[in-house]
């Protein structure tokens, strides 16, 4: 199996290519450009630096979320673009779990990302168990939780966070350096082999978690939902 895998969900833009379990090639941008304009041409690069072209892939693993609204509509649409006219699978994977894979521990891994307005993406996953959903949860509300666990490592935008985090679980360890708390397409991949495919790439679409901000600030100016937004049309 020959896979493209890629996440944009978070600052660092991750793509690689694996054939049949073997990584030949992984490419990690940890900067703030837009996805939009580091994702292709980084695919591009990397699939020429392996001597594939893209008629030869059999798979496509992406980020499907949660994370930044940009970033993973850029990369889901990428993701369906390239199945859809490859004609060959795509896979989603958790942006969360993709980071947490990087941690090889015997104890449970917390993976956090910056949600803003005191918020997080947050789950929880040991020895590749998802033990904790992925879930948009203040942080007051998440430490707490997980009190009854004595030996927690936390990575993702965890340094972000580290005094809170310390206060509340002065044994806790958080990662805070690469490439520990970024995402890797490598292990997307690797987490891939395990999932079946989408079965409609048309109605494939990423998973926010939030509301994004335009909907946030209708919804406070209103006083309504997003979701009631026909109502008012139709009054």
């Amino acid at each position: 199996m020959k896979v493209l895998s890629f996440d944009t969900s978070g600052k660092a833009t991750s793509a690689a290519v694996v054939v049949d379990g073997l990584l030949l090639g992984e490419v990690t941008l940890n900067t703030a450009i837009n996805h939009s304009v580091t994702l292709m041409p980084t695919v591009d690069f990397l699939m020429a630096q392996v001597g594939l072209k893209a008629e030869d892939l059999t798979r496509i693993a992406v980020a499907q979320g949660p994370g930044s609204y940009t970033g993973l509509r850029i990369a889901v649409t990428a993701a369906k673009t390239l199945a859809w006219t490859l004609g060959i699978e795509l896979v989603d994977v958790s942006s969360l779990a993709a980071i947490a894979a990087r941690v090889h521990s015997d104890n449970m891994v917390i993976v956090l990302m910056n949600a803003r307005r005191g918020m997080v993406y947050a789950g929880g996953y040991k020895e590749g168990k998802h033990l904790i959903k992925d879930q948009l949860i203040s942080l007051q509300e998440l430490l707490p939780r997980l009190a009854r666990h004595k030996s927690l490592i936390f990575t993702g935008d965890a340094d972000m966070f580290s005094q809170e985090i310390l206060d509340k679980l002065p044994q806790a360890v958080i990662l805070s350096e690469a490439p520990f708390n970024l995402p890797s397409a490598y292990e997307i991949a690797k987490l891939s082999e395990k999932l079946l495919p989408v079965e409609n790439i048309h109605d494939f679409n990423p998973i926010y978690l939030k509301k994004v901000e335009a909907e946030e600030k209708w919804e406070v100016a209103s006083g309504l939902r997003a979701d009631d937004k026909d109502l008012v049309s139709r009054a």
